[in-house]
C-alpha cells in the first residue's frame, strides 16, 4: 500500500500548482479569510455543497462569485426571496400556442456552481426544490427527469442575525450540506488592507485558471487518496460520539436530542481527503480528519432545550466530543 500511496502522492503534487492559481485569484479579490477560501476549496474537491452563514459585508457572495470566475464553468446567481417559486429555480413547462404543445425552459439550476444567496429568505416550498438537485444531481420538471452537469455545486449563504423574513431551512436540506462554515470579521491589519485595496472605480479582473476537465481529474485523485483503518474508526468515532456520549465518558447525553447522521461519517472521510490533497498528502492523518470535524457536525447535532437554558451550542458540544475521543 506504501507504494500506493506514493504514487497517488506524486499524483496530488501534479495538481498543487492548479489549485495554488486558484487560490491566487480568489485572494486578489478577497483579502484574508484564508479559512473560508481553503473550506471553499475542500468541498470543491470532495464533490460536496457549502453553506456559509456570516453577518454582511464579509465577502461571502464575493468570494463564491470570484471562486466561481476564477473557474472555466458556467455560474448561476439566485437571490433567494419570499416570493421566489420553485419554477423560478428549477424550471418549469412553457406551453405553445402555435405547436399545442409544451416546452421545457430549465431554471438557473443547470449550472455548475450555483450560488444561492440568502437561502433562508425563500419559503420551505423552494428551499425543498433543492433537495434533488444537491442529492441526485438531477431535477424532475413535469414528467420528465434531467441530469445536471458536472461538476455541479451549491454554494449557499445565510444571515444568521436577522430573521424577520426568513424562513429556517429544513433539516433535511441541512443535512445535504457538507459543510457549515461561520465566517468572522476580518482582523484589523486585514480590515485596512481592504480599505487600502478596494477601489469602487476599477475593480479587479479574475482570469480562468481551473478548466472543468482539470477539476475531474482532481476530483478523481482525491477519491484514491488512502484512509487507513485507524483514521477511518476516527471518523467513525466522531460521529458515534453525537449519538452515544456516554461511551466515551462524555455527560452530554442530556444535551444532544439528536446526533450526526451516517451522511456525516461519509463526508468527513471525503472532506479529510480533500484537506490531505491541499496539504500535498497521499493519504489521510487524524489531523486532517479534525481540522474538518467541525465543519461538517456543527449542522448536524441539534441541541436539547437544556443546552439551549444552559447557553450551548452545538459548537461547543463539538469541541467537548473532539477533545475526549482518543486520537488514533
Amino acid at each position: 500500500m506504501a507504494v500506493n500511496v506514493e504514487a497517488v502522492r506524486r499524483s496530488v503534487e501534479q495538481y498543487a500548482p492548479m489549485v495554488n492559481r486558484l487560490r491566487e485569484q480568489v485572494g486578489r479579490i478577497i483579502v484574508g479569510q484564508h479559512y473560508m477560501i481553503d473550506r471553499l476549496l475542500t468541498a470543491l474537491l470532495a464533490n460536496g455543497h457549502v453553506l456559509i452563514e456570516g453577518v454582511p459585508g464579509l465577502a461571502k457572495t464575493t468570494a463564491v462569485t470570484t471562486l466561481a470566475q476564477a473557474m472555466d464553468c458556467t455560474f448561476k446567481r439566485v437571490q433567494f426571496t419570499p416570493d421566489l417559486l420553485p419554477a423560478d429555480l428549477i424550471g418549469t413547462l412553457i406551453y405553445t400556442p402555435k405547436t399545442g404543445e409544451f416546452v421545457t425552459r430549465k431554471g438557473p439550476i443547470f449550472g455548475n456552481i450555483i450560488l444561492a444567496d440568502e437561502i433562508n429568505r425563500a419559503p420551505a416550498k423552494v428551499q425543498s426544490a433543492l433537495l434533488e438537485a444537491m442529492q441526485e444531481r438531477q431535477v424532475t420538471i413535469g414528467e420528465n427527469t434531467f441530469k445536471l452537469d458536472d461538476p455541479f455545486m451549491v454554494l449557499a449563504t445565510q444571515n444568521p442575525i436577522e430573521q424577520e423574513g426568513t424562513y429556517p431551512l429544513p433539516e433535511a436540506q441541512v443535512d445535504r450540506f457538507m459543510l457549515k462554515l461561520k465566517v468572522t470579521y476580518p482582523s484589523r491589519a486585514e480590515e485596512r488592507q481592504i480599505m487600502d485595496r478596494v477601489d469602487l472605480l476599477h475593480q479587479q479582473q479574475v482570469e480562468p485558471v481551473l478548466t472543468r476537465e482539470l477539476l475531474l481529474e482532481a476530483r478523481e485523485i482525491v477519491n484514491r487518496i488512502y484512509v487507513d483503518d485507524k483514521a477511518k474508526n476516527y471518523i467513525v468515532d466522531l460521529v458515534y460520539a453525537t449519538r452515544e456520549p456516554e461511551t466515551f465518558g462524555l455527560n452530554l447525553k442530556p444535551l444532544i436530542e439528536y446526533g450526526a447522521s451516517p451522511r456525516a461519517t461519509i463526508y468527513l472521510q471525503q472532506a479529510a481527503r480533500a484537506m490531505a490533497f491541499l496539504q500535498g498528502e497521499g493519504n489521510v492523518f487524524p489531523n486532517d480528519v479534525k481540522q474538518v470535524a467541525m465543519d461538517v457536525l456543527r449542522h448536524r447535532v441539534k441541541v436539547s432545550y437544556e443546552a439551549e437554558a444552559e447557553n450551548m451550542t452545538s459548537e461547543d458540544l463539538i469541541r467537548k466530543i473532539l477533545e475526549s475521543v482518543p486520537v488514533p
